[in-house]
């Protein structure tokens, strides 16, 4: 599917809905390092915001609401919506219908009937509707992947993948609000990463169990949820996330039937994002003392099993790959579908959390 992409040698003209932690952050900055694509229109009423994002990007243009950018649908190429999350859905809908090709940031919807109905609206518009899951491209991800699809560990048995972090205070705002409609809490934040990681690891799932919890005095949704998925593959996902863990554990631990991988600390992308760093030589590399470690019978504190060096985190990829879906109909990166998928977990596990029992799919 493509968008209404001018000449080959003209930039596609990007908005960018919302310019909070995850338009400023991620999105802005990977979209001016994406070969093809320009950031034609921040939407943001912020003035500090505003001036934050004409810094960056001198010339970039400002609408205030997402209503003023419909009726100059054919000035732009591409919608991104960075927004908290209850706007997903009729943004998304909303800029479809307007005949734009449309990036959403996870979660895309509340529920995975919400994810395919829109799947099946740019179907019919014969538009590109992705979704920014931008840690598929994180160091250790692309590591683990390619040790699994060269057998270094054997047949895999358990996989063992974390977000945690010691916030012992809650933050407030919209993504810790105890409203169902805003869609916040972990399960759906983190654990959309986490379940999402799973999922193209090993395969669709068969069965979830879930536990989650309200730990912090004065928090209203989930900060430390833990979810254990059956793949119809056989293979084991125990996943955790957590804003109370007072030790972190591994980021990845997976045990497989020759040998096992074990890698602590988190992939630098955002760290170097949330910095000002932006994407160019030596991007998304790690030092040797982070590498992961591959090895049976021993363990990876006392030097056991050997390090593998860890490939170079990638987040520039998922906009290239939107680029070339626009420019030439290449592959969509992530699709509604492999989205809704993954809601169908967070969903089920939601269920077996409030229920205390396992959820077959």
């Amino acid at each position: 599917m493509t968008g209404t992409a001018p000449g080959t040698d003209t930039p596609l003209r990007v908005a960018l809905v919302g310019y909070g932690l995850a338009g400023s952050v991620f999105h802005a900055p990977l979209i001016a390092a994406a070969e093809g694509l320009v950031l034609d229109t921040v939407v943001t009423s912020n003035p500090e915001r505003r001036e934050q994002a004409r810094a960056e990007f001198p010339g970039v243009r400002f609408a205030a609401t997402p209503d003023e950018l419909w009726p100059r649908a054919d000035e732009l190429d591409l919608i991104v919506i960075a927004s908290p999350n209850k706007t997903h859905v009729p943004l998304a809908t909303t800029a479809l219908k307007a005949g734009l090709p449309v990036v959403v940031d996870k979660p895309i919807a509340g529920t995975a009937a919400e994810a395919r109905s829109l799947a099946a609206l740019a179907e019919e518009r014969g538009l590109l509707l992705s979704v920014f899951q931008n840690r598929r491209w994180d160091n250790d991800f692309l590591t683990l992947r390619k040790l699994l699809a060269e057998g270094e560990l054997g047949d895999t048995w358990r996989f063992e993948s974390r977000f945690e972090r010691w916030r012992p205070q809650p933050k407030g705002g919209w993504r810790e609000s105890g409203d169902p409609e805003e869609i916040g809490g972990l399960l759906y934040d983190l654990g959309s990463h986490l379940v999402d990681q799973a999922l193209v690891l090993f395969g669709p799932a068969a069965s979830v169990y879930a536990e989650s919890d309200i730990r912090r005095p004065g928090a209203q949704t989930d900060d430390d949820t833990f979810i254990a998925l059956t793949h119809t593959s056989g293979v084991r996902s125990h996943l955790h996330a957590s804003a109370t863990a007072a030790q972190l554990g591994p980021r990845f631990r997976v045990l497989g039937s020759r040998a096992g991988y074990v890698k602590y600390g988190l992939d630098p992308q955002e760290a170097a994002l949330r910095a000002g760093e932006r994407p160019g030589r030596g991007w998304g590399t790690e030092p040797e003392p982070l590498w992961g470690r591959v090895g049976a019978g021993e363990s990876p504190l006392t030097g056991g099993g050997h390090p593998v060096p860890t490939l170079r985190g990638d987040y520039p990829a998922y906009y290239a790959a939107i680029a070339k879906a626009l420019r030439e109909g290449g592959p969509n990166p992530v699709t509604a579908h492999e989205a809704a998928a993954a809601l169908d977990v967070l969903e089920a596990a939601r269920r077996s959390a409030r229920e205390g029992v396992a959820v077959a799919l």
